[in-house]
């Protein structure tokens, strides 16, 4: 079973993928925890949980074909994930070398928080809370992995807000 949505090709001469999902609203990332006393510990990020739950619903809506048959696709996985974040800032980044000129419509790439690992984290837990896969595990290959403010032509589909385009194929031996 097969569920799209139509994007553009995420790798030059790709399969369609098996599953895309796109997915509107503020990435959130999953790993820096906090102390909060007596054992307990909680996410340092209060953007995780709308996350997570912004990536499930759009996953579940992309594989309702209709026939309630969607199966959790099993076996190796590759995966390609485009966010997008908020707009670019207007001030130089602190990053930007000395002694280049600045230029707020130059096209760069937003190199400051939140970590990408960070994003892919808790949009990958999403994921499988969705059922989407039977397990992250399953993911053995990466073919794009990036980050992009709203609006660069780069960025997929979602130039009109932050939010994130997820494909997904099978490698072989997978349901």
């Amino acid at each position: 079973m097969t569920a799209q949505i139509a994007a553009p090709a995420v790798v030059a001469g790709a399969a369609p993928a098996d599953l895309t999902v796109i997915v509107h609203g503020t990435p959130g990332p999953q790993g820096s925890k906090r102390h909060v006393g007596r054992g307990v510990m909680v996410e340092s990020s209060k953007k995780v949980k709308p996350w997570r739950q912004d990536v499930k619903a759009s996953a579940l809506q992309a594989m309702d074909s209709g026939d309630g048959k969607w199966q959790p696709l099993d076996g190796p996985l590759a995966v390609a994930v485009t966010f997008t974040v908020r707009h670019r800032p207007t001030s130089k980044p602190s990053w930007w070398p000395a002694g280049v000129r600045w230029s707020k419509t130059l096209m760069w790439r937003p190199a400051s928080m939140p970590d990408l690992s960070k994003l892919l984290r808790s949009t990958e837990d999403a994921l499988t809370d969705a059922g989407a896969w039977l397990d992250d595990a399953r993911v053995v290959e990466y073919r794009r992995l990036a980050k992009h403010y709203v609006g660069d032509d780069a960025a997929d589909v979602l130039r009109s807000g932050p939010g994130a385009v997820i494909h997904i194929w099978r490698l072989g031996g997978g349901r």
